[in-house]
């Protein structure tokens, strides 16, 4: 009996050694003074993280799931849980978030010199190489089992498949492109000037919010992330909101108590993203696809204005080992937000069964 006891708690004590719970308690992740991708050094810098469940012990059940647009760690808690595709019985989750979403270091909350509208440009790939890091030093990471990302999550899921292509395993990237193509540039160009027209903006150094700009913005928002079809069969209803001026007022009410800067500085990010934008493709968009090692799993959303099927078929033409699955929703851009029951069971159900393949 005595012995029994005894290789129990051995037993549990090797297993500690090689196995770290971690619980979602969100976390601070530091990376001192970070060098940027356009050659301005951010003092200071950190990023948000949470993660879920529980690290294995040979660190083969780790998925990274990079926030999107204006969002935090909560953007994936549709796909999170025992009966969805992302089980934390079975993975590993981090969630890092974005530069410039008001949490990790953004316009908003660094000090002078590099304050409000002075903040630097972050790229895609600035903040990929701080989740390398996340991964890397904090956990020790080699290997990650997938990339999972909505929208500039997607765009960050295809940038990791370029940066680290010996770290990820797999890659799912839904309701997002690997690039950030000219329409989508002069969208988010359009976005910003609503904003800039506001006679409180002074050049971003405003002391006092740009509410008129920020109406304007949640309304360019509004009329983009979702489909015309979603707002001619009044899906806002599905959402709580009785009429289509409570759904518009609703996101005017939302916008507002968002700092102008912070939005602007992840526009940048977004409209400035390209894979094939280094030394080694050139800018040729093709070749960068084509040099994609790691299974693919591409679901863009068919009634998408942001990032449209035209643009995701287009690119699934050179992507080698794809499963190319659209997502047939009039939910738009916001068919990956978590927002649909049908489009949550379908996403849930597809991306299960890729990571179980």
């Amino acid at each position: 009996m005595r012995y029994l006891i005894l290789l129990i708690i051995f037993s549990l004590v090797l297993n500690n050694c090689f196995s770290q719970t971690i619980d979602s308690k969100e976390r601070s992740f530091y990376l001192g003074n970070f060098l940027l991708e356009s050659g301005v050094t951010l003092p200071n810098a950190y990023i948000k993280y949470a993660t879920y469940g529980s690290l294995n012990k040979d660190s083969s059940n780790a998925i990274l799931l990079p926030s999107s647009y204006g969002s935090d760690y909560n953007g994936y808690n549709f796909l999170i849980g025992k009966n969805n595709s992302l089980d934390t019985s079975k993975y590993f989750l981090i969630l890092p978030e974005l530069f410039g979403n008001g949490r990790s270091s953004s316009p908003s909350n660094t000090p002078p010199p590099f304050h409000g509208p002075n903040f630097p440009v972050t790229t895609i790939r600035d903040n990929v190489l701080a989740e390398y890091q996340l991964i890397s030093e904090q956990f020790k990471i080699k290997k990650l089992k997938s990339v999972i990302g909505f929208s500039m999550g997607a765009q960050q899921a295809f940038q990791w498949a370029i940066s680290y292509p010996k770290v990820v395993e797999s890659l799912v990237a839904f309701c997002g492109t690997a690039k950030t193509y000219p329409h989508g540039y002069v969208r988010l160009e359009s976005a910003i000037s609503t904003l800039e027209t506001d006679s409180n903006w002074n050049n971003g150094n405003y002391t006092s919010p740009p509410i008129k700009g920020l109406k304007a913005w949640s309304l360019h928002w509004a009329s983009w992330f979702l489909s015309q079809d979603w707002f001619r069969l009044e899906k806002y209803k599905e959402l709580g909101f009785e009429t289509l001026s409570n759904f518009i007022q609703n996101r005017i009410d939302k916008e507002k108590a968002i700092d102008a800067n912070d939005r602007i500085s992840q526009a940048r990010t977004w409209e400035f993203h390209d894979i094939s934008n280094n030394n080694v493709f050139k800018g040729n968009i093709e070749l960068a696809l084509a040099a994609i090692e790691c299974n693919t799993l591409y679901m863009p959303s068919e009634s998408d204005l942001y990032f449209p099927l035209s643009e995701a078929l287009y690119e699934n033409k050179f992507i080698p080992k794809i499963q190319f699955t659209p997502i047939k929703s009039v939910w738009g851009h916001l068919a990956g937000a978590g927002l649909s029951q049908k489009d949550n069971e379908f996403l849930n159900a597809t991306i299960k069964a890729f990571l179980d393949n």
